[in-house]
């Protein structure tokens, strides 16, 4: 698969599946303990008044959290369908439309990245770019949050809500997604587990990264 098309497949998905996603997954957080637990710790190591963004944003829920938690940030996804819920749901935060793999970002101009299952339809070749992107954005000492499902095998949609959309959601071993990120310049600093949450429908257990650019020497 080529570029374009993982990406032009990414769009398609979102932009047809927008308003239903979102009646299915709004106040996905209300739900989640531990994941405010963790963006709220992740908010603390990048430190009030931070520059974050948050990568594949989605409907923007992430975003609107950190914001809460005193972080300056904005919300980039491929979907323009969904950036529009985002900035219905969210009006005083900013959100642009763009591509992980080419951020219009000065080298070197963020605290933090976060990845919420973002990187999940991005195929293995390809995760160095990304990678290697969100290092090259984040100030030397910056904070990288990455979260997705785990486990080996992808799964692919060909319907979703109603809709003849198709889509592969890959899953990946922490220990593997860790190893490309020290291949990046990353130092590891936590990773963590979830197990499934049937309440909330998952079929795999749930993995969160959090990882350092390591900062200038003295």
């Amino acid at each position: 698969m080529t570029h374009a098309d993982f990406l032009t497949d990414t769009r398609t998905f979102y932009d047809t599946v927008a308003e239903d996603y979102a009646r299915h997954f709004r106040n996905y957080l209300a739900a989640t303990p531990l994941e405010r637990g963790l963006l709220a710790g992740f908010a603390e190591l990048v430190g009030a008044g931070g520059e974050v963004a948050d990568l594949g944003c989605g409907l923007g829920e992430v975003t609107g959290y950190l914001a809460s938690r005193g972080l300056s940030v904005f919300g980039l996804d491929l979907s323009e369908s969904m950036l529009a819920i985002a900035r219905r749901e969210h009006p005083g935060l900013r959100f642009a439309q763009g591509s992980m793999l080419e951020l219009d970002l000065p080298d070197g101009s963020l605290d933090g990245v976060v990845s919420w299952y973002s990187t999940i339809h991005t195929p293995l070749d390809r995760l160095p770019d990304v990678f290697a992107e969100f290092g090259r954005v984040l100030r030397p000492g910056g904070h990288l949050l990455l979260a997705f499902q785990a486990g080996d095998e992808p799964r692919r949609y060909e319907e979703a809500f109603g809709h003849q959309v198709a889509l592969d959601f890959r899953r990946r071993r922490p220990e593997r997604v860790a190893e490309l990120l020290a291949a990046a310049g990353f130092a590891l600093r936590a990773q963590m587990g979830r197990e499934p949450d049937e309440t909330l429908g998952e079929p795999t257990p749930q993995a969160f990264l959090v990882a350092r650019k390591p900062p200038v020497a003295a």
